[in-house]
C-alpha cells in the first residue's frame, strides 16, 4: 500500500540518537552510527521525530510501505524496555561508550595534584572531536568555542591555559584527513543551535591547515551568524605565528 513513512538520510545523520526517544513506537534505532528504520510497520508516518533532527536528516514521504501495525510497534517498544538497553541518545557515530557526551562541572579552579609539577587541565566536556559532538550538546549552550586543529595542542605547549580557561567550548578536526563538507555542517549545525557566542580558530601554520579557517568561514555563512572570531596561527616548533 502507498503511505506516508519516514525517510532518513543517512549521508547528513551524524547519529546523535536524538530522534530515538522522540519516536514512541521504536521505530528509529542507532544502527552501526547511523540513525536507521527498524521496520516498516512500527512507523506510523505521522513524524513526531522530524523538529529533534538537528540536522534536518529526517522527512516524511509517501511510497509504497507495509501498513502501520501498532500492535506490533507496542509489543517491539515493549521488547526494548525489557532488555533495558542503554539510551540511544547518548550515542555518538563510533557508537563506543567513550564518546557519551559529558560535561566536567569545576566549582573552583583546578589544582594540581599534591607533590606534583602536573599542569592542571582546562576541558570541561567530552568528546571533542568534531566528527563526535552532537550539535546541541549542554556543553555548547552560550558557549565561547574554540575551533582547533588536531596537532594544535601538542604543537603549543601552553594551550590549556592559552585557549581553554575560562571555561570555553572546544573542537578539533584535521581538515586534510578527514571530510571538510562534512566538518561544515557540523559547525553549521553548532553555530545555528547553541547560541555560540565567540569562535577562536587555533590552526597550524602549515598551508593544508587554513582549510580550518575556510570551513569556519563558510560555516558561519550558512548559519548566518555574525558572532566575533579570532584566529590564531601556530608554529610547527612552539609559539604563535599571527593572531587577529
Amino acid at each position: 500500500m502507498k503511505r506516508k513513512i519516514v525517510k532518513i538520510d543517512e549521508a547528513k545523520c551524524n547519529g546523535c540518537g536524538q530522534c530515538v526517544p522522540s519516536c514512541a513506537e521504536g521505530a528509529i534505532q542507532i544502527i552501526e552510527g547511523k540513525a536507521r528504520l527498524v521496520k516498516e510497520i512500527y512507523c506510523d508516518g505521522l513524524g513526531a521525530c522530524l523538529g529533534k533532527c538537528p540536522l534536518d536528516a529526517i522527512s516524511v514521504e509517501e511510497r509504497e510501505a507495509e501498513e502501520f501495525n501498532e500492535d506490533a510497534a507496542m509489543r517491539h517498544v515493549a521488547k526494548l524496555k525489557a532488555t533495558e538497553a542503554p539510551p540511544k541518545s547518548t550515542k555518538l557515530p563510533c557508537g563506543c561508550p567513550g564518546s557519551m557526551a559529558q560535561s566536567f562541572a569545576k566549582t573552583t579552579p583546578a589544582t594540581p595534584a599534591a607533590n606534583t609539577t602536573e599542569t592542571p587541565s582546562e576541558l570541561t566536556h567530552w568528546p571533542v572531536q568534531l566528527t563526535l559532538v552532537a550539535p546541541n550538546a549542554p556543553f555548547f549552550q552560550d558557549a565561547d568555542l574554540v575551533l582547533a586543529a588536531d596537532c594544535a595542542p601538542f604543537a603549543y605547549s601552553d594551550f590549556h591555559r592559552k585557549f581553554l580557561s575560562g571555561g570555553r567550548a572546544l573542537t578539533v578536526g584535521c581538515p586534510k584527513l578527514d571530510d571538510s563538507d562534512a566538518y561544515v555542517e557540523k559547525l553549521t549545525a553548532i553555530l545555528t543551535h547553541s547560541n555560540i557566542r565567540s569562535l577562536t580558530i587555533a590552526r597550524m601554520e602549515v598551508p593544508c591547515c587554513g582549510g580550518l579557517s575556510r570551513i569556519a568561514q563558510l560555516a558561519l555563512e550558512k548559519s548566518g551568524k555574525n558572532i566575533p572570531v579570532h584566529e590564531v596561527v601556530l608554529g610547527i616548533r612552539g609559539g604563535i605565528k599571527y593572531e587577529n
